[in-house]
């Protein structure tokens, strides 16, 4: 038998031996967070009973248990749960080492239970972003699982007593939630972020528009990624955009060297014909990386989880830090729904940038000229000795 189910034996029979102490256990304890139906249906009796009024809630210390206490709670539990005799529930009496330490027998049962709901609900999402990512029809139910899990871990932090916050777990522990080799990416993932280059590059005037929601880490193939880069370069700086131009932009950046891209891909991406807008592609784009994402952090969690060394409240908060990179991006996929501030479409016009800010841009990129490291008095030669007495015989 494990220890968690001892714990849980021990939890009963600490109770039925004093029934003063589900005093001690009914404000955090719930009979949920049992794992055996029978042992949970046991204590929801006991809080039932002890709702009611029961005279053995009642009683002074030291002073005998009556026999109807034990034979109530097994009635009340029998209604609701087959399978909880007589003789179970006596034998639960003689679980229990020392009925004074049930509160700490209940945080045992309660560990166990936080570990087990984490490890469900991390692993229902999981299975949802890959259902949505299969069908390819929208990530709401992948938002609401995600929603979920977000809700289930603050209201266990503040069951067991913390305010919960994201913390970064040890080398340890990390090497335990690493992400597993990506699978491989749906054609119709590439063929979206292909027609939103495309797009972008014949009006890359659009990109104002997705610059604030969409980041070149969105994109599952290495080289988009570094096509988009050059393509927010280039509008950065206010320079043109064409094939050439970003063909010369991601030489500049090296990722012609890198094995992603070469010179007849960034062309063929360039000129990819597009029949939609590039909003309604960059939306798909980002639906990807949220679901994607989802699914990495869910494997995380899981990870997390099914760690019997973590305490709750490493885990809570190891958990809260693998979901840190879903709600970025299930943040700036709000701000994509919610479209430009009205404020934000006055400040920032949609046309080109802001003379002053591409001329600085542009200045960043430029190699200085040898006449501009320095102020001329540096560089102009110091006067010869002779020079020196010739000046001062002058007149």
């Amino acid at each position: 038998m494990t220890p968690l189910l001892q714990a849980e034996q021990a939890v009963l029979g600490g109770v039925l031996l004093e029934p003063r102490q589900l005093g001690r256990l009914a404000g955090w304890l719930r009979p949920e967070h049992f794992y055996r139906p029978a042992h949970s249906a046991l204590y929801a009796a006991m809080l039932t009973l002890r709702e009611s009024g029961h005279p053995a809630t009642k009683l002074a210390p030291n002073v005998p248990v009556p026999l109807a206490w034990l034979n109530d709670i097994r009635g009340e539990a029998s209604a609701h749960t087959r399978g909880v005799t007589h003789a179970y529930v006596h034998s639960l009496v003689s679980a229990c080492p020392r009925p004074a330490h049930v509160p700490v027998y209940g945080r045992m049962v309660l560990e166990g239970a936080i570990h087990r709901s984490v490890t469900q609900h991390a692993a229902r999402l999981h299975e949802t972003a890959r259902a949505d990512t299969a069908r390819g029809n929208g990530v709401s139910e992948t938002l609401h699982r995600a929603q979920v899990l977000q809700d289930v871990l603050d209201d266990l932090a503040h069951r067991w007593g913390f305010e919960p916050r994201p913390v970064e777990p040890n080398t340890a522990v990390a090497e335990l939630t690493a992400s597993a080799p990506a699978g491989q990416v749906a054609e119709r993932v590439l063929a979206d972020e292909a027609f939103l280059l495309g797009a972008l590059t014949a009006h890359p005037e659009q990109l104002s528009r997705m610059a604030s929601w969409l980041r070149p880490g969105d994109f599952a193939d290495p080289g988009h990624r570094q096509v988009y880069r050059a393509l927010g370069a280039l509008r950065h700086r206010g320079e043109p955009v064409d094939e050439l131009t970003v063909l010369w932009e991601c030489q500049r950046r090296g990722a012609l060297t890198d094995g992603a891209l070469d010179a007849e891909r960034v062309r063929l991406i360039c000129h990819v014909p597009v029949a939609g807008t590039a909003d309604y592609f960059g939306e798909q784009v980002l639906d990807s990386s949220l679901l994607r994402t989802a699914a990495t952090s869910a494997r995380q969690v899981r990870a997390l989880a099914d760690d019997d060394s973590l305490a709750p409240g490493q885990l809570i908060s190891h958990a809260l830090h693998a979901l840190t990179p879903l709600g970025e991006v299930r943040r700036r996929r709000a701000a994509a729904d919610a479209g430009p501030r009205p404020e934000a479409a006055t400040t920032q016009p949609m046309g080109p940038p802001p003379p002053a800010r591409a001329a600085a841009a542009r200045a960043r990129s430029t190699v200085p000229r040898a006449q501009d490291k320095g102020p001329p008095s540096a560089a102009a030669p110091s006067p010869t000795p002779s020079a020196r007495r010739s000046r001062r015989s002058s007149p």
